[in-house]
């Protein structure tokens, strides 16, 4: 007789290293959006969300976790040595997608099993800013596609590259109507 049982099966997260509240008194309760540079992509292909942790290898467990445990994730890594003393950093990177909100939400409530630590705990910081963790607040602040990402922050790029005699970057998407104008003007 054939067994179907994993025919349908969920991927579910992997947590081998790792055991229920390991990583107690070992993390800050804030979430970091957007204040590191990508090294998968773009940045505005990628969300880089980072985390403090106070040991060194709470912070490798916990890069080890993050890549083992979610698909979404395209890489975890740790800075190379202490940010403060006794603060290591742990950078997680995803897809800069409508999806977004949702993964760090199963994100922070999986780290519930690891912490003291609850969603409602949590505190993300986004452009210096702190706000009460909650997936409808990061959808509203932080942009959700790469398109989104290129509005907000190459405007304000834009006057800087202008005050300083550089060329600017589009932020618009080039659609067949603007490219037929731009033809016909002699631009391209």
């Amino acid at each position: 007789m054939h067994n179907n049982q994993f025919n349908n099966h969920k991927p579910q997260p992997l947590f081998e290293a790792l055991e229920f509240k390991d990583l107690e008194g070992m993390l800050k309760s804030t979430i970091h959006i957007d204040d590191f540079a990508a090294k998968m992509g773009d940045d505005d292909d990628i969300i880089v969300a980072s985390f403090f942790t106070r040991d060194k290898a709470a912070a490798k467990d916990l890069v080890d976790w993050f890549e083992k445990g979610y698909d979404f994730v395209l890489d975890a890594d740790q800075s190379p040595g202490e940010i403060k003393p006794n603060r290591f950093l742990v950078y997680v990177e995803m897809r800069r997608r409508s999806a977004s909100p949702g993964q760090i939400q199963e994100l922070l409530s999986d780290l519930s099993t690891l912490t003291e630590f609850d969603p409602s705990d949590w505190t993300m910081v986004y452009k210096n800013k702190d706000y009460p963790w909650d997936p409808e607040t990061f959808a509203k602040l932080v942009p959700l596609s790469p398109r989104d990402y290129r509005n907000t922050n190459e405007k304000d790029l834009n006057e800087w590259r202008i005050a300083s005699g550089m060329a600017t970057k589009p932020v618009y998407e080039t659609t067949p109507d603007i490219k037929s104008i731009q033809s016909a003007a002699g631009i391209i």
